[in-house]
C-alpha cells in the first residue's frame, strides 16, 4: 500500500510506514504543505496513495466525489504522539487493509475504528 501523510501527521509516522515495508511521503517532502486538501486528493488518486490525516475535510472531499479512491484514513485520537498514532496504525491496518485497497474512509479513535466503504 502507498500512503500521502497530511500536515497534521508526523513526520516519525511516515518514517515507521516505511520501516513496515510501505511506500509513504509526506506532503512536506512534496512541497505540498501549502496545497488545498482537494490538490492532495488529486495527487493521492492519480497515485494510488491513501490519504493519513487528521483533517475531517478529506473525509467529506472522497465522499462528495462519488468514487472509490482514494481511501482515506482520518486519525480521531486524544493521544496524537507518534507512539499512539503508530500502534493504532497497525491495529487498523491489520485488520482493515482490504477494506482500504478496495475503497474506504476509516476513522480512527482510541479503542475502535470505523470503516465506511466507498463510494458512500
Amino acid at each position: 500500500m502507498k500512503f500521502i501523510a497530511d500536515m497534521g501527521i508526523s513526520q516519525t509516522t511516515v518514517k515507521w510506514l516505511k520501516a513496515q515495508g510501505f511506500d509513504a511521503i509526506h506532503v512536506r517532502d512534496l512541497s505540498m504543505h501549502r496545497s488545498s486538501d482537494t490538490e492532495i486528493v488529486k495527487k493521492a488518486k492519480r497515485e494510488k496513495r491513501i490519504v493519513l490525516t487528521c483533517d475531517l475535510d478529506f473525509g467529506d472531499i472522497v465522499s462528495a466525489s462519488g468514487e472509490k479512491c482514494p481511501s482515506v484514513i482520518i486519525l480521531r485520537l486524544e493521544n496524537e504522539t507518534p507512539n499512539n498514532v503508530n500502534s493504532r496504525l497497525k491495529q487498523v491496518l491489520k485488520e482493515s487493509s482490504e477494506d482500504l485497497k478496495k475503497g474506504a474512509i476509516i476513522s480512527v479513535e482510541e479503542t475502535r475504528h470505523r470503516v465506511r466503504p466507498l463510494p458512500l
